[in-house]
């Protein structure tokens, strides 16, 4: 298995810096979520870990390879990244979108194979896409857009996924739908999922690890049901909250203090 880890990594743009000094390594078969408040540098930092930023200092490491002494092919062969809302050219069909998460195993010597058949139409299966496959990506719903995505990225046969807010701008049901196909691949496969995510909450229920940013720092790292705290949620989001138990999964369960209707139910009510 690919890892993948952060040593001493300095990050910004012109001079303003973003990212300073961070160290990370990211679990090996796991899902880790970067939480944080908006601008905190979250998807700056999953960018670097990508190649798609250059560091002002520091490096990122691959498999125990510097990231930027790689080729793009070795690069795409180990890692996938999924970009915050992607646009595919006019006229892409759904197949002809995944089929470019083949590219890094084609060569001249070695075109369109069996192989790249059956892993294509794997991916289409998992993703629930095959019915879908002829239709053009941006005729799609955002629910089936970002699975379709999802599925070029699950092409490439990659140890690690990286995504950048994959559920923003979906309905909540799309949210759990796309939730719960990256939590079965890692499930079934092992794969090392990293992603940015807004909702404290599904970071909580969906995570192995958690990485909180604050001040151009990692401020805590770990289990959800070990750093999530009234405290932690004070300090990252500047947001007074209670820390429950999500009576379905176990999980932390932030409650945010703030205005709003209260509404007294009796327990002979509550089912």
């Amino acid at each position: 298995m690919s890892t993948l880890r952060a040593s001493n990594l300095t990050l910004g743009y012109d001079d303003m810096m973003i990212i300073d000094e961070l160290d990370l390594k990211i679990p090996t078969g796991e899902i880790t979520v970067f939480v944080g408040a908006n601008g905190c540098g979250k998807s700056t930092l999953l960018r670097s870990l990508a190649r798609l930023l250059k560091p002002k200092s520091g490096q990122v490491l691959l498999g125990g390879n510097g990231v930027d002494t790689l080729s793009t092919k070795e690069v795409a062969k180990q890692l996938a990244i999924l970009p915050q809302g992607p646009i595919a050219p006019e006229g892409l069909t759904v197949l002809q979108l995944v089929k470019q998460g083949r590219y890094p195993h084609q060569s001249w010597l070695k075109q369109w194979s069996r192989e790249d058949e059956k892993v294509v139409n794997q991916v289409l299966e998992a993703t629930k896409m095959k019915d879908l496959a002829d239709r053009n990506v941006n005729s799609l719903s955002g629910g089936q857009r970002q699975r379709a995505w999802i599925a070029m990225s699950l092409a490439q046969k990659t140890d690690i996924i990286l995504l950048d807010e994959p559920t923003t701008y979906l309905d909540l049901a799309h949210q759990i739908e796309i939730l719960d196909l990256l939590f079965e691949l890692n499930e079934a496969e092992g794969r090392t999922v990293v992603m940015v995510l807004h909702d404290l909450n599904l970071a909580c229920r969906y995570a192995h690890n958690i990485v909180a940013i604050q001040d151009k720092k990692i401020y805590a790292q770990g289990r959800p049901e070990d750093i999530v705290t009234s405290e932690m949620v004070r300090d990252v989001f500047k947001l007074k909250c209670e820390i429950a138990v999500d009576s379905l999964f176990g999980t932390p369960l932030c409650i945010p203090y703030g205005k709003g209707r209260k509404v007294y139910v009796s327990r002979e009510r509550v089912s």
